[in-house]
């Protein structure tokens, strides 16, 4: 596929996303003294340029404790996970894994 075809003009991203990782958010934050959290979003093309994230998964991992720029993460878990999404919805396509985290908890 050329590049040009890849170009996304408009993201629409579902709410269940977002409640999904503001919880996971938080719960991580009351069980343990994590900062951050990673996970998978998921979604597919729906017309030209407009991108669309209807679900999302909570990955495990890690940081190494001398240098927090290196992660390690549960790529067993990520494969296992994609799969049984992938078997209720073969549409969505892996569209980022990525990260949330804030500064200073209150």
């Amino acid at each position: 596929m050329p590049s040009t075809d890849l170009l996304v003009s408009n993201v629409v991203v579902h709410p269940l996303v977002l409640l999904s990782v503001v919880d996971h958010f938080n719960r991580m934050g009351k069980i343990g003294n994590q900062k951050r959290v990673v996970g998978v979003l998921l979604g597919a093309w729906r017309s030209k340029g407009v991108l669309d994230v209807s679900n999302s998964f909570a990955v495990p991992f890690d940081e190494d404790d001398n240098d927090k720029s290196v992660w390690f993460l549960d790529h067993d878990y990520l494969e296992n996970m994609y799969g049984m999404f992938k078997k209720v919805n073969a549409r969505e396509k892996i569209v980022e894994i990525g990260r949330a985290s804030c500064r200073e908890r209150v």
